[in-house]
């Protein structure tokens, strides 16, 4: 059985949201921007996929803090399973989107080109509020609680995010 999911690499817009096991964040983040081109109806134009740095929990759903957070807050991440980044990927991506420094060095190391680095940001980077704080937790060994506090940052992030992309989307420029 193959967990893999593919994304349409003729969208104007390709994003890949990645994390350390693809079974927090980048899931959370994955099931928001989902939600947000889904809304804005421009689900067709914008390809959003996510994945880990590591290979830990290849195949496996998110973590069930994380689904619920998501339920909670009104999005589905039920078909999530997880996978590790492949650097030649890059070649088919706009953006690449971490979610701490840690991840930025991994994922800078791995491009084999300053075009293919420029395309890692930190998501946090893309609202002015949050930006100073470069990092989104890790909230994998806390609680429930804690995976709602990230789940909103991410939402936060993300929403500033795609206020930022859906002009040239809408416009049809990538």
């Amino acid at each position: 059985m193959s967990f893999e999911r593919t994304f349409d690499e003729n969208a104007l817009f390709r994003i890949c949201f990645v994390c350390t096991g693809n079974i927090c964040r980048s899931p959370m983040a994955e099931a928001i921007f989902h939600d947000l081109t889904r809304k804005a109806g421009c689900e067709a134009e914008v390809a959003v996929i996510s994945a880990g740095t590591g290979d830990w929990h290849v195949g496996e759903r998110s973590d069930d803090r994380t689904l619920a957070s998501l339920t909670a807050h009104g999005y589905n991440g039920s078909g999530h399973r997880a996978r590790q980044f492949d650097p030649d990927w890059f070649s088919t991506l706009d953006l690449v989107v971490v979610f701490d420094r840690s991840q930025e060095r991994i994922l800078k190391a791995w491009a084999t080109t300053d075009a293919d680095r420029s395309k890692v940001q930190l998501l946090l980077s893309f609202h002015n509020d949050q930006a100073e704080t470069k990092d989104v937790p890790d909230p994998y060994y806390s609680d429930a609680a804690f995976f709602d506090h990230v789940l909103v940052m991410i939402e936060t992030a993300s929403v500033a995010l795609f206020r930022q992309i859906k002009p040239g989307i809408t416009q049809g420029v990538s």
